[in-house]
């Protein structure tokens, strides 16, 4: 008989022990060794059966043990030692207050995200944002960020993956019970748990008793984990307020239909609003002067803030979206349309219009703010993040690469702004040194390179270190791997079906001394799972090589709705199921981040081969070279800009392909060659000490340049330096002195707006020799009607630099002109002097943009005014 409800019963720890309680409500043992080593010393055993959570530990720990243990005086010694360090942890100046000693920083930013990966004892994500997002807040915390997370509380996750007998992917979703987990509830002062409530439309809740109709709302609790120095609040619609629908709205991690994800996102963003001012009235929390939306699903958290500016502060519309979005910034990870929430306009409808408690906010303005309505953009739906980059004045990518493909992608926002010109910027990733690297390997740095994990600085002094010990620790690591990977395999092949006489072959699976190229990723198409498998008898070839033998650890797990990326999976598991290779490449079942932690430091060589340029930035390769991994992959995401032909291989790309067969054929042969001739030559190219020298000059050359780069914290100093430091100060520009300046802004603007279709360039010239030669200047005279603006309403400038055949000009510079003498008929003159720096191809054009202090840049409002045609240039005297 099953039972029809599932909880936990917590233990009651003897009092001398009730400091392990502390510990364990915050997530800082997820990456604090000596926290799990007091863990495993309260029970060995059972600290492995119940894979390394603590609170499944303490659960499970019989009372004769603990009762021991609170006798102990060695133990209690370690438990005050361990204790007393993570309060001086919570507590001691760091990075953020030390940079930020003598200046006004952000006292607070909220950051929001549909998922968190903090560890695999907490199964909140499903990929690489979700990663990002866990490795974030504990930077945050690691550098004493005031970050406060707000996210969904997910009853079953996202899945357990296992296979079939054929290989087929199989998906279950085990319940999780908060009480089970490192969770505190958010509680009123009077102990009543906190509901956060949002009201639903009453076509959308259903209808009352006789026939009429009645509103219904969407209620929550909020979780508490804490992640170090870091709070963060964790919405739950499990409770007995809501019907079964409205319960079932958090109980998986991207499950469900349109509706399901709206609500969801609803819930991010509005109740996560309404979460953070409950938490922060409650326990005296500083509010949030940055709101930082991780990707569009919290998108509707500026609709939040510009309904409290509306019914509380007495804004307009417009007045509270300038307010709102002077501290908003909104990073977007994805680069292809069909990685972002769009919904169709009538739902949005449905559920924001009508009776239901936004009425602060239109539904036509809500519509306006989501709307593709730009060329290509596809007038019948609702895009997520087009309203989360008009509800933010800072936008970024999450590498260079991806900065550029966002310009292109989102340039329609801009109007008639250049691509170079979008103002989308790049922050590019990084990684959690404490998560993903080998605890080995942090000591060993520790001794080697004291300090260069926390300040960034004294990575080339890797250079110097012992080559014996760097080959001698990268074993240790490829034979754990190894050992765990057997382990799992042979547990996948028991629940597919498998005897033990059939899996007995299991124990020879893989080689502790065998060249290992690790692969794990999610499996959408665009990522290529089974791209080494384009030539299978090559790729047999090279993992049977008698001489420099390699082997290929594989995981990942296709969405549950995605029958193609499940057939992929299915794919390389029959290949890897083959007699004559098994032992050779292995399909490891439920990837998670214990798993992946094994991978990134086991591996010798991180294998990625997305399409180019699909990959926004792709982090493993970062955590595989922190743990003296070389990467082999694709120039996209991080990758690209930061190979430099020694610290691993780069396969060619064959992008500018129209046929995508084609692409995969020639890119998979140089995958193969690279495989063949270089990196399996370079891990087996041994000295008489048995060492490979160039492989380990490689190891440390990655060690060297790409440890300061790779880093969360430098990802994190550069978000506080560049995105949050000045969001908060622009954010503070529009508060103060009653909101004066939001409403002086939103004024301008649509004064501007009102005037901009009258502005115009009617006169452009140039003054300057036949043939100018390098060192002179070129004088420009232009002349503008503004259409009733006032100058100061605008800038008038020049772009120039080098142009291609098409006359374009590439990389410009801009110079403002200087306001002349006002011309007749209310036209300005402007002129400026512009530098002639370079020989060759050159020319120049003028633009008019609106100016003011309060822009983030030109382009925010997406208007600029260019001359007519180039005829309009003329040579000579201004008349």
């Amino acid at each position: 008989m099953k039972a029809i409800r599932r909880f936990t019963v917590r233990t009651v720890l003897p009092e001398p022990l009730k400091q392990l309680e502390e510990l364990v409500l915050n997530l800082r043992w997820s990456w604090h060794h000596e926290t799990l080593d007091l863990f495993r010393a309260v029970d060995p055993a059972l600290w492995k059966a119940v894979h390394h959570d603590p609170v499944r530990l303490l659960g499970e720990v019989a009372p004769e043990r603990l009762a021991r243990l609170a006798e102990d005086r060695r133990f209690l010694r370690r438990l005050q030692d361990t204790a007393e360090d993570l309060r001086e942890y919570l507590t001691a100046p760091r990075w953020y207050q030390k940079r930020f000693a003598s200046e006004d920083a952000p006292a607070c930013i909220a950051y929001f995200s549909p998922e968190y990966g903090i560890t695999a004892a907490l199964p909140q994500y499903s990929g690489g944002l979700g990663i990002l997002a866990g490795d974030h807040l504990k930077t945050a915390s690691d550098l004493g960020v005031p970050i406060l997370g707000v996210g969904l509380l997910y009853r079953h996750g996202y899945f357990s993956q296992s296979l079939s007998p054929d290989g087929w992917q199989l998906e279950r979703y085990p319940p999780i019970d908060p009480n089970g987990l490192p969770l505190t509830l958010l509680r009123e002062r009077d102990g009543t748990p906190v509901r956060v409530t949002i009201g639903l439309p009453p076509e959308v809740t259903g209808r009352g008793h006789g026939g009429g109709t009645q509103r219904s709302d969407l209620h929550a609790q909020v979780w508490i984990a804490r992640v170090g120095r870091v709070p963060q609040l964790l919405l739950d619609s499990d409770v007995e307020d809501n019907d079964q629908s409205a319960q079932d709205v958090t109980d998986r991690l991207y499950g469900g239909g349109g509706d399901h994800r709206l609500l969801q996102e609803m819930l991010l963003g509005i109740g996560g609003v309404r979460a953070i001012r409950a938490y922060c009235r409650i326990t005296g929390h500083p509010e949030p002067e940055v709101f930082h939306t991780n990707e569009g699903h919290a998108g509707f958290l500026g609709l939040e803030r510009i309904r409290e500016l509306v019914s509380e502060d007495g804004l307009t519309f417009d007045e509270a979206l300038e307010a709102t979005r002077a501290g908003t910034v909104f990073t977007t990870h994805t680069p292809v349309p069909a990685g972002i929430d769009r919904f169709p306009r009538d739902l949005i409808s449905r559920y924001f219009g009508g009776a239901n408690e936004e009425e602060q906010v239109p539904v036509d303005r809500i519509l306006a703010l989501g709307a593709e309505d730009y060329p290509d953009g596809d007038r019948t739906v609702f895009n997520m993040a087009v309203m989360g980059m008009r509800l933010a004045q800072r936008v970024n990518g999450v590498s260079e690469l991806h900065g550029e493909v966002s310009r292109e992608m989102f340039g329609g926002l801009w109007g008639g702004f250049d691509t170079s010109d979008v103002p989308i910027g790049s922050i590019t990733n990084g990684v959690h040194a404490g998560t993903w690297v080998a605890r080995e390997v942090l000591e060993f740095t520790a001794r080697e390179l004291p300090s260069v994990m926390e300040s960034g600085r004294g990575w080339e002094d890797v250079r110097n270190v012992s080559e014996p010990e760097i080959w001698r620790m990268r074993g240790l690591l490829r034979r754990r791997l190894v050992l765990d990977a057997r382990r799992r395999l042979r547990e996948s092949w028991r629940q597919r079906g498998a005897s033990e006489a059939e899996i007995s072959w299991v124990d020879d699976a893989l080689d502790p001394d065998v060249l290992t190229i690790g692969f794990a990723r999610r499996v959408p198409s665009y990522k290529r799972l089974t791209l080494m498998m384009a030539d299978p008898d090559r790729l047999r070839a090279i993992l049977l090589d008698p001489d420099r033998p390699v082997q290929i650890v594989i995981a990942g797990k296709a969405h549950p709705a995605d029958e193609g990326g499940k057939r992929l999976i299915q794919d390389i598991v029959r290949f890897a199921g083959s007699e004559d290779v098994r032992h050779r490449i292995v399909f490891l079942p439920d990837y998670d981040m214990a798993l992946g932690q094994l991978m990134v430091q086991g591996c010798d060589v991180w294998m990625n081969n997305p399409l180019r340029p699909l990959e926004a930035c792709g982090t493993s390769g970062m955590k595989a070279a922190l743990n003296g991994g070389l990467n082999l992959s694709i120039r996209d995401g991080w990758w690209d800009e930061w190979y430099d032909g020694q610290n691993g291989w780069a396969i060619p790309s064959a992008d500018g392909l129209a046929s995508p067969d084609r692409r995969d054929e020639l890119e998979a042969a140089a995958l193969y060659e690279l495989i063949e001739d270089h990196v399996s030559v370079t891990f087996y190219d041994r000295d008489s000490a048995g060492l490979p020298r160039r492989w380990l000059e490689m190891v440390k050359h990655t060690i060297a340049t790409l440890g300061p780069k790779v880093l969360a914290s430098r990802m994190l100093r550069d978000y506080v330096e560049d995105l949050y430091a000045p969001a908060a100060a622009a954010e503070r520009s529009m508060v103060a002195d009653k909101f004066a300046g939001a409403r002086d802004l939103a004024a301008w603007k649509r004064r501007v707006r009102t005037a901009w279709p009258r502005v115009a360039v009617d006169h452009v010239e140039s003054n300057g020799e036949e043939s100018p030669q390098v060192g002179t200047r070129l004088t420009v005279r232009v002349v503008v009607g503004l259409g009733g603006l006032d100058p100061e309403d605008v800038a008038v400038e020049v772009a120039y630099g080098r142009v291609d055949d098409t006359d374009a000009l590439v990389g410009p510079s801009y110079l403002e002109l200087d306001e002349g003498a006002p011309a007749e008929d209310g036209r300005y003159r402007y002129t400026g002097e512009v530098p002639l720096a370079r020989s060759g191809a050159f020319g120049y054009s003028v633009r008019v943009v609106p100016s003011h202090p309060l822009l983030s840049g030109r382009p925010e409002m997406g208007l600029v005014a260019l001359p007519p045609a180039p005829h309009g240039m003329t040579n000579g005297d201004l008349r």
